[in-house]
């Protein structure tokens, strides 16, 4: 990556010993990814400075952190539950170079919407998350809707798993073309979609095609994994829809950049890849 290009990250995980730990080691459904997935050198964790360190050698600019909702499809009861506090003070300790994102719990319905607006206007969140999996609800379920207006109403975008789920839950509440009905209906709702869309990548890449306000979010997904089409889209009619991320510790943001670089892409479709479209979608940048 060249010394003047500053990569943003739309989604990295907590990254503090104690916050991975709980997420992945303490947690039943995600614990079993760990082994699966070879993620037991991603788990150490970092310092917030360790952090800053790491961002500064690797030229990374900004991450955002989502405060984590994940609900257990099978027992309909919290699963995962990284606070929002914890987020914020995580924010604080690491200046603007961490950014927060609201995760929504739609059980807590127009409490939740509150919560929201309180933590992008009085805590300096700039974006909302949702994984609607263990719900069993799917993106475009009237439910959500309340959340995606507050989301227009505050000028902020929303992050949203799409794909399958890697977790024990039903794939389909993400499938990509759910997100047709929202972005209809909210042109004016920045959506990332996140994770590919895979394996329904071109399904995605169809609908980022056809709304000028529907993203794509590459984390998750190993950068030498990534489809084809995927790469072509981003290298050609697809400029400025794709937002790299990791999803750490998924993919270490070292190893994605590093593979980033071996794509042969463009040089404007790997800066609009790396940051330009990440500060089109968060605009407080």
């Amino acid at each position: 990556m060249t010394a003047d290009i500053r990569a943003i990250d739309y989604w990295t995980n907590i990254f503090t010993p104690e916050g991975l730990n709980r997420m992945y080691l303490e947690n039943d459904e995600l614990s079993r990814l760990v082994s699966w997935w070879k993620m037991d050198n991603r788990l150490h964790g970092y310092t917030p400075e360790e952090f800053i360190e790491m961002m500064d050698q690797t030229g990374i600019e900004k991450v955002f952190v989502p405060s984590f909702k994940m609900w257990s499809y099978k027992h309909k009861a919290p699963l995962l539950d990284v606070e929002a506090a914890t987020i914020r003070d995580l924010m604080g300790q690491c200046g603007n170079r961490v950014g927060g994102l609201f995760g929504i719990d739609v059980t807590l319905g127009m409490d939740g919407v509150r919560q929201l607006e309180t933590a992008i206007k009085e805590w300096g969140f700039e974006g909302a998350h949702i994984h609607s999996y263990g719900w069993g609800m799917p993106l475009n379920h009237r439910d959500f809707y309340p959340f995606y207006a507050k989301c227009v109403e505050l000028d902020v975008p929303v992050v949203v798993q799409s794909g399958h789920s890697a977790e024990r839950m039903p794939s389909a509440m993400a499938q990509p073309i759910l997100l047709d009905d929202v972005a209809l209906y909210f042109p004016e709702l920045r959506i990332v979609a996140s994770h590919t869309g895979w394996p329904w990548v071109q399904e995605l890449i169809a609908l980022a095609w056809k709304h000028p306000n529907l993203y794509i979010g590459a984390g998750a997904h190993a950068p030498k994994y990534w489809d084809a089409a995927l790469i072509h889209f981003l290298n050609t009619r697809g400029r400025g829809k794709v937002l790299w991320g990791t999803d750490f510790p998924v993919v270490k943001h070292a190893d994605s950049l590093e593979q980033v670089n071996n794509l042969d892409l463009k040089p404007d479709s790997l800066e609009t890849l790396l940051h330009k479209a990440a500060r089109q979608v968060f605009r407080t940048m």
